[in-house]
């Protein structure tokens, strides 16, 4: 179990430092309100994710490990968003559309109302 948390960690830690990098580059080329950085990790860390599911369902021999730090660290550093992308498109491959369409307004809804309470609260 610490192995497989030590290779989480370490790709979210890499994940995270990229994040912030592209974010950087993209405030630096471009001066908007629009948060044009956080998009284009998420939409990148999509295509990303999307991506290595891919890999990891053609190729099953891949190392578990590799799977972890990969997805789990450091897509999960470097976007939440693509997790929660991926789960929702697997949903609705599924057919399981009432929990594709909850699942997709519920947490949009509710993370932005829990962001606004949390900043409410400590005001």
């Amino acid at each position: 179990m610490f192995k497989q948390l030590f290779v989480i960690g370490l790709g979210g830690a890499i994940g995270s430092i990229f994040r912030y990098l592209v974010q950087l580059a993209i405030s630096s080329m471009f001066t908007l309100v629009f948060p044009l950085g956080t998009f284009v990790a998420n939409v990148s860390g999509c295509f990303i994710i999307g991506l290595l599911y891919a890999v990891f369902e053609k190729y099953a021999g891949l190392g578990f490990e590799w799977r972890l730090f990969l997805i789990t660290g450091l897509c999960g550093g470097y976007t939440t968003f693509s997790s929660f992308s991926f789960e929702s498109v697997t949903l609705f491959k599924q057919g399981d559309y009432f929990y594709f369409f909850s699942y997709v307004i519920l947490s949009v809804v509710f993370s932005l109302l829990a962001t606004l309470l949390g900043m409410i609260l400590l005001r």
